[in-house]
């Protein structure tokens, strides 16, 4: 699933990661714009989703991530991979990994690079 939550409005970047893991053969839902972490965690939750990417260049990463993360924690979903990108800085970046939010991608990250980390990742952590 690809999220945008929040204000922010920009949301070419996330449309073409959706475009590009669909085309690698992944099942995608985009939530379009202006979601709260509420909506993205019920989301999740209801299409039984294996991974949540946030797309986010407001600046609000440190508050969005935490928050659901959280949901997510407290919902018990925890074989769900929180990953996303945007405008979030490395030392941002290494504190959201530390929460448990998975590997976060700048912009221009190859799109077959996130769709291989998301295919490991899903591999390794999900119960079937």
């Amino acid at each position: 699933m690809v999220a945008k939550v929040g204000l922010d409005g920009h949301d070419r970047g996330a449309k073409v990661i959706a475009t590009a893991l669909r085309d690698s053969g992944m099942e995608v839902i985009y939530t379009g714009l202006r979601q709260t972490p509420e909506m993205v965690v019920n989301a999740a939750l209801q299409e039984d989703v294996d991974a949540i990417g946030i797309s986010i260049l407001s600046g609000a990463h440190m508050t969005v991530f935490p928050k659901v993360m959280g949901l997510l924690k407290e919902k018990g979903i925890n074989d769900v991979l929180l990953t996303g990108g945007g405008i979030i800085p490395e030392e941002d970046m290494k504190a959201l990994h530390e929460i448990g939010v998975g590997k976060l991608f700048a912009p221009g990250a190859a799109t077959g690079d996130i769709a291989d980390y998301i295919r490991k990742w899903v591999t390794e952590h999900r119960n079937w």
